[in-house]
C-alpha cells in the first residue's frame, strides 16, 4: 500500500500562488492514479484535480480549472498541485489520494483508497 505525505500549505493573500507536494512511499508510485481533494470546515471533501498513472490525462472541476494544475514526477515519487490566482473560497485542508485505477473523470472521495494527512491552505482577502 502506498503512503502519502503532503506539504506546501500555508497562508497566502488572494491572487497569490502556492504549490503543494505529495510524496509517496511504500509502493511503486507510477502504478497509481492520483488526486487532490479539499475539505473546508462543515463541508464534504471536494474533488480538486486528478491524473492518471502517467500524468497524461488530467481532470478538474470548473471551480479550479484554469487556476490549478496537477502534475507528477514518477522518478521522484511526487505529486504536485500548482495553485494560482487563489481565492478566499479555496481555503481548506488539502489532501492527496491514490488508487490503482481512475474510474471516472469526476471522482469522489470514495474512488480513492489511500490518503495523506493533509495540509492547510488559507487564503486571506
Amino acid at each position: 500500500q502506498v503512503h502519502l505525505r503532503e506539504s506546501g500549505g500555508g497562508l497566502v493573500q488572494a491572487g497569490g500562488s502556492l504549490r503543494l507536494s505529495c510524496e509517496a512511499s511504500g509502493d511503486t508510485f507510477s502504478r497509481y492514479a492520483m488526486g487532490w481533494f479539499r475539505q473546508a470546515p462543515g463541508k464534504e471533501r471536494e474533488f480538486v484535480a486528478a491524473t492518471t498513472w502517467s500524468g497524461g490525462a488530467k481532470y478538474y472541476p470548473d471551480s479550479v480549472r484554469g487556476r490549478f494544475t496537477i502534475s507528477r514526477d514518477n522518478a521522484k515519487n511526487t505529486l504536485y498541485l500548482q495553485m494560482n490566482n487563489l481565492k478566499p473560497e479555496d481555503t481548506a485542508f488539502y489532501y492527496c489520494a491514490a488508487d490503482l485505477e481512475l474510474r471516472t473523470t469526476r471522482p469522489t472521495a470514495e474512488d480513492f483508497r489511500s490518503w495523506g494527512q493533509g495540509t492547510q491552505v488559507t487564503v486571506s482577502s
